[in-house]
């Protein structure tokens, strides 16, 4: 039999094969191209994915962008930036270095790219198939950074989507790259929404810390239980920093955040040695959360080891590996110390809620003989009763009890839209907008039944400061975020009085202008020269606004006159005024974040908008005089009984630490009770 004749593969050939090693699924991909921009100098990145990425898979940033000139190039394999010789991977500083991301992407999926530099006047958007360009890049409009779409992934190679798990299951895939990038880069805001969808799965603020994104991602319960690991050699050159749980936390399975030198790779060595020491501490079949941050010497690091870039190989792996076993051992020894065992807190509507004890004996008087009633035991007791003392009643200033006037800046037109008893009863206008009827729907769908039932129930305890307030319910007390409440509470009652607001009239109109203006000169607009002059911008916000004028009077009482001055506001609640430092921000914000294209988006959008502005601000501070010293009572007499009327909870309240239980009584009972 004659042997088979050796020829060279089509280039084409080559590619898609060596494709499927670096893009073996969407989730490798974002790796990829989240790491580009972080290289990028990135401070915001937005991820939005169709069917777990395998229709769609967008990323967006702010970052450097790409030139016009290298657009031709960019998708080629073996193209960089950032490395230039072999040598250079000795002290290799970025993510990418080899140069094969973005044309293995394009080989596998239609992949498109938008990016703006800073010098350049207009945006330029190229699609790529196979590594080529598919025409020459077009201006379009655009911000500063890149925009990256990958459509129809694998959709020429039918094995490997087939391959594939479910769309839910690439989702989550994708969902946990975005995560752990989130908690190491703490200091870049991350977004993962579903296209289509206005929610978010994941979404962290700029300038956090590694706690506050693993409270938001992974949950309040494993970022109460962290310990804080810091390790460092000077002889094996590494350092180690990074939280682990301590003994009182652990899950099915483990979850390993392992960063080394700022990449995401994997160490089943690591793993299990650190794994081994939990063993001591955990029941069997549980395990630990870990978040580390190895950073070795880059001459001792080798990153070249697999296209994905996944696993590295280091020197003195061995001994590396044991200094953070020990680290680990040792921080948990002296957390076993006086190591603590915590009841599990329930949240609101877990269990039913309590009943009282009256109600409870009357329930069950026909079980009860004679006259006989059941004891009522200390513990069982609880105070809500808000005519009892509050906690301001023990700090050295009580908070005011008398009503506060309207802000001076405002004056009373009557025409609010409230009534007293002996006024006449206004008409109220019936909305059926289907935008505004879905919206509020959505409200309905969901509500957290048990949040709800705590703050209709719930009795006034006090404020810590203007963004928390203490709150009881039956026998439990909770730490309630007044800031994000008040913020819900707006947003739905600009829902639900849609089109039946008063009037906030100010008592001279404000120039749009030069709140505009004043808003483009703080550091949160994020103004930069490549947007343009502030005179024109702030133009253009005036225009924009007076051609949005009759419908916003209309709706929301906002009334802006031809002049471009600022007249009125809604009248949202009784005797609340919002603070008006945010006024110029919130002139911005409703150029920019408002969709005034699609109908229900432009009233969600602008209902969001409003209530960020309406709501009691975190950074509000007490003032030093009682006089001054007006928030106390406007939380405890206005935005609090608005909540317990009218509020609705959405179902992430539960998670996010809106609603943080503090204390039971029972339990509270029970340790006094030992004393």
């Amino acid at each position: 039999m004659e042997p088979g004749k050796i020829k060279k593969l089509d280039e084409v050939v080559v590619n898609r094969i060596a494709a499927g090693e670096v893009v073996q699924r969407p989730c490798n991909a974002l790796k990829e191209m989240i790491e580009n921009s972080l290289d990028a100098k990135a401070t915001q990145i937005q991820v939005t994915v169709k069917q777990g990425g395998l229709k769609l898979l967008q990323i967006q940033d702010n970052g450097t962008g790409i030139r016009k000139d290298d657009l031709e190039i960019v998708c080629e394999r073996f193209t960089t930036s950032k490395l230039r010789e072999f040598e250079d991977l000795t002290s290799i500083a970025t993510y990418g270095f080899r140069g094969e991301a973005l044309a293995s992407i394009s080989h596998v999926a239609h992949l498109t790219i938008t990016t703006r530099t800073s010098d350049s006047k207009c945006a330029w958007k190229a699609s790529y198939v196979d590594s080529k360009l598919t025409g020459s890049p077009k201006p379009c409009a655009g911000n500063q950074g890149t925009q990256i779409s990958v459509e129809d992934l694998f959709y020429n190679v039918a094995t490997r989507r087939k391959a594939l798990k479910s769309p839910s299951e690439e989702h989550g895939k994708v969902a946990e790259v975005v995560s752990r990038y989130a908690v190491h880069n703490s200091k870049v805001s991350f977004t993962l929404k579903k296209q289509g969808e206005n929610s978010t799965d994941i979404r962290t603020p700029p300038n956090s810390t590694a706690v506050d994104n693993i409270r938001l991602i992974f949950g309040p319960t494993v970022a109460k239980e962290l310990l804080e690991l810091s390790v460092e050699d000077d002889k094996l050159k590494f350092k180690v920093s990074g939280y682990i749980s301590n003994a009182n936390y652990s899950v099915k399975k483990c979850v390993f955040l392992l960063f080394i030198n700022h990449r995401l790779v994997d160490s089943s060595a690591l793993r299990k040695a650190i794994e081994t020491v939990y063993a001591s501490y955990l029941p069997k079949n549980n395990h630990p959360f870990l978040y580390l941050s190895l950073e070795i010497a880059p001459q001792n690091v080798d990153v070249n080891v697999h296209p994905t870039k996944h696993e590295v190989h280091f020197l003195h792996e061995e001994l590396i590996i044991e200094k953070i076993q020990q680290a680990v051992e040792t921080k948990l020894l002296g957390c076993n110390s006086s190591r603590t065992f915590y009841t599990q807190a329930l949240l609101p509507g877990a269990n039913p809620a309590p009943e009282s004890v009256n109600e409870k004996n009357e329930q069950e008087g026909s079980n009860i003989s004679g006259d006989k009633k059941e004891k009522i035991y200390a513990h069982q007791m609880v105070r809500t009763d808000s005519r009892d003392q509050k906690l301001d009643k023990f700090l050295s200033r009580p908070a005011k009890n008398n009503s506060e006037p309207m802000d001076e800046d405002f004056e009373d037109t009557g025409d609010t839209g409230k009534s007293s008893s002996s006024d006449p009863k206004p008409v109220r206008r019936e909305i059926k907008l289907t935008s505004i009827l879905a919206l509020i729907s959505e409200l309905e769908t969901s509500c957290h039944v048990g949040l709800r039932e705590s703050l209709k129930n719930m009795t006034f305890v006090g404020c810590v400061n203007p963004q928390y307030a203490l709150i009881q319910h039956g026998n439990k007390l909770y730490l309630t975020n007044t800031s994000s409440l008040s913020e819900e509470l707006f947003y739905q009652l600009l829902l639900t009085d849609f089109g039946n607001f008063g009037v906030l009239k100010l008592s001279t109109p404000a120039s749009v202008k030069e709140l505009a203006l004043i808003a483009l000169d703080l550091e949160e607009s994020g103004w930069s020269e490549s947007d343009g002059k502030k005179e024109d911008l702030a133009e253009y916000i005036v225009s924009l606004l007076k051609s949005k004028g009759p419908m916003l009077e209309d709706y929301f009482s906002l009334k802006i006159d031809d002049d471009g001055n600022l007249c009125t506001l809604p009248y949202v609640i009784d005797d609340y005024v919002p603070a008006m430092e945010g006024l110029p921000m919130y002139i911005l914000r409703l150029t920019t974040e408002v969709d005034w294209d699609n109908e229900k988006d432009c009233f969600q959008t602008f209902c969001r908008e409003t209530s960020r502005f309406y709501r009691i601000q975190r950074n509000n501070e007490p003032m030093k005089d009682d006089a001054d010293n007006n928030w106390k009572w406007t939380i405890e007499h206005i935005i609090y009984p608005a909540m317990r009327k009218s509020l609705l909870p959405p179902q992430h309240f539960a998670q996010d630490t809106t609603f943080l239980q503090i204390a039971n009584l029972t339990d509270l009972y029970r340790v006094f009770e030992r004393c």
